[in-house]
This record gives C-alpha cells, sequence and structure tokens, in this order.
C-alpha cells in the first residue's frame, strides 16, 4: 500500500494566507485527509473513492457558514487550492478520476 507523499504540504497557500483562520483550514484538511486515507487503506474502486470525493466536499461545502463569521469565504484562491490538492492526491494514488469530477459536489 502507498502512502501520500510526506513532502507535500496540504492546503499551503490558505495556511499561508492570513485571510484563511488556520482552524478553519485544519477543518478542510481533515475532510481531505479521509480521502486519503482511504486511498492509503489500498482501496482502488473509483465508485468508493468518489463517494468518499463527494462526503469529503460536502463536509467542505458545510464549513462555508463558519468561514463567513470568521470574515472569510471560500472563494477563488481557496477554490483553486483545494482543487490542486485533489488532483494532487488522486495523481499521486493514480486514480483515473477528473478533478472536476472528483470535486462535482461542491457549492463554493
Amino acid at each position: 500500500m502507498k502512502t501520500f507523499d510526506p513532502n507535500y504540504k496540504l492546503l499551503d497557500e490558505m495556511y499561508q494566507d492570513d485571510y484563511y483562520p488556520a482552524f478553519l483550514v485544519d477543518k478542510v484538511k481533515d475532510e481531505l485527509q479521509k480521502v486519503i486515507d482511504l486511498l492509503e487503506s489500498g482501496e482502488t474502486d473509483t465508485e468508493v473513492i468518489q463517494e468518499t470525493l463527494d462526503e469529503a466536499v460536502c463536509g467542505i461545502n458545510d464549513l462555508q457558514e463558519e468561514f463567513d463569521e470568521n470574515d472569510s469565504e471560500i472563494e477563488t484562491v481557496a477554490r483553486e487550492c483545494i482543487a490542486e490538492n485533489v488532483a494532487y492526491i488522486l495523481e499521486w494514488f493514480n486514480i483515473p478520476i477528473d478533478t472536476e469530477e472528483a470535486i462535482r459536489e461542491r457549492d463554493w
């Protein structure tokens, strides 16, 4: 079983930007970590992986109000950062799911 790239910093661009409260970026990271954990377990069924991606993206969707309450939002930089991270995760594990499909449940 393959482990995720230990040198890759998830959501680094968001962590570097004070506009995004670190504790909320941590919550986004926790959602992505669920996908990584599944892939590290050896799962290769794209339907199972997509289901987990959908759940993670819905979890991120649910954070939008909390971002608003902290004078922040999941906007262009955050959207691109999250999408790039999902693309990297899928590429790292050689999962043939298109990034747009992977984050299809997003409403940000």
